[in-house]
């Protein structure tokens, strides 16, 4: 029974996360988006449940390393799993801070204004904003890799492979956020079979 609970949770998740995300690159492309109203809220709020989302997106796929693998390999996977979550925490926080600067600048000059202050805090900019949300996505590529490669491969050589691609595509220019959603749609659609490994990890 956990293990159909796991497997449902994982599907819904690895299609909920990047479809959230996709919204979210969606309504930044409608004019006024990027400045304090409706439409950063509702982004913002969209990629903070997005982000949520990838949690047990993590989870799966560290359990898709736990049937097999020696005690070197276990270890990488936990740190892998370690760092995707503490890139997802300080992605958390970002997004966070986005939303409520957004929620309480009256106009773009007062939301600039916040930001200021808010990033001028020492280590805020580098462990929010430049290098804390980073280890979400070399965190991630790092369970996909396993995952894919080795005594594990449970997901196919293309699933790191077009995580790269969208991560790189929404690095490039923010426009690309939709292009990278759909890539990471697809990178994880291996865990949406039923009967896909994350159940058997657990039967």
């Amino acid at each position: 029974m956990n293990a159909i609970r796991n497997t449902r949770l994982t599907a819904y998740t690895a299609v909920g996360a990047p479809a959230l995300m996709a919204l979210y690159g969606g309504i930044r492309l409608v004019p006024g988006s990027r400045e304090p109203g409706l439409g950063w809220t509702l982004g913002h709020t969209a990629m903070f449940a997005g982000l949520l989302l990838f949690a047990p997106v993590f989870l799966a796929l560290r359990r898709l390393l736990a049937p097999r693998g020696t005690t070197a390999g276990r270890l990488a996977a936990n740190a892998a799993l370690g760092t995707a979550f503490a890139g997802l925490a300080a992605s958390l926080a970002q997004i966070g801070i986005d939303l409520c600067v957004g929620l309480a600048a009256a106009d773009k000059a007062e939301q600039s204004r916040l930001f200021d202050r808010v990033q001028s805090v020492p280590g805020v900019l580098p462990a929010v904003y430049q290098v804390g949300p980073l280890l979400f996505y070399v965190g991630l590529l790092a369970l996909l890799v396993a995952a894919s490669v080795g005594a594990a491969r449970t997901l196919r050589w293309w699933s790191p492979v077009l995580m790269l691609v969208g991560t790189v595509a929404s690095a490039a220019d923010l426009a690309f956020i939709p292009l990278a959603a759909a890539c990471y749609l697809v990178a994880l659609s291996p865990l949406v079979r039923t009967g896909t490994a994350p159940a058997l990890a657990l039967a």
